[in-house]
């Protein structure tokens, strides 16, 4: 049995909310194993040592809005120096870009180096997703590379090399040439992506990206 965290502000009224419990399902129902997943409140998780979230087989950063930005960074930064696997979807990816920059020093001059959502209103815009490793390009062999998102941001062009060079490998693109995914290169599986793949995923064919997370989790249970 695999035990998830899902750390997100749940609001049922969400459509990616309740999708993501729908896609931890699918997969379940795919891998044929069976999966408890519990939601932490971000304000919750902020008060966790090491040892509490090691106590999960693998952590989803559920998309937003989140209700203290500020605590959304610390939990990511403390899960990003765990052996966990860790998905992020949605506009985290933004608070794993700015843990990174803080962490590293990557911004000395205090300029603006990501831009704000470039998807306006509470809404979601279809992207394209480009795969660029050879592990992205075997998730997305039979799967639509379609996928919705309510978060798109655009980096600066400075700041992708720097962080290409020692800290993230690009999985995958978008139709715009910025990166979609993103992976911690010194992690086993830190996995971050601006859309949404809960949205896309059904009971008949669940989405690759989430099953995947879940195999990776399945390391964590010997008995598996």
């Amino acid at each position: 049995m695999l035990k998830i965290a899902i750390i997100g502000d749940y609001n049922f009224t969400y459509n990616s909310h309740q999708a993501t419990n729908l896609a931890l399902d699918h997969s379940s129902r795919f891998l044929e194993i069976e999966v408890n997943y519990y939601w932490i409140k971000v304000t919750d998780a902020a008060q966790f040592k090491p040892a509490q979230f090691e106590e999960f087989d693998g952590i989803m950063i559920a998309p937003g809005p989140f209700q203290n930005l500020f605590f959304l960074n610390g939990i990511i930064r403390t899960v990003s120096q765990l052996k966990i696997p860790v998905l992020l979807t949605g506009e985290s990816i933004r608070s794993l870009i700015e843990v990174l920059i803080a962490s590293y020093q990557l911004n000395p001059n205090g300029e603006k180096l990501v831009s704000d959502n470039l998807v306006e209103g509470n809404q979601f815009e279809t992207i394209q997703v480009v795969p660029h490793s050879q592990a992205f390009v075997r998730i997305y062999e039979n799967h639509n590379t379609m996928e919705l998102t309510s978060s798109r941001y655009s980096m600066y062009p400075q700041l992708i090399y720097s962080l290409t060079a020692d800290l993230v490998d690009v999985e995958a693109y978008n139709q715009f040439e910025e990166p979609e995914v993103i992976s911690l290169k010194e992690h086993h599986f830190f996995v971050a992506c601006g859309f949404c793949p809960q949205i896309s995923s059904t009971r008949e064919i669940p989405h690759p990206l989430i099953y995947t997370f879940l195999k990776a989790s399945m390391n964590n249970v010997p008995s598996l």
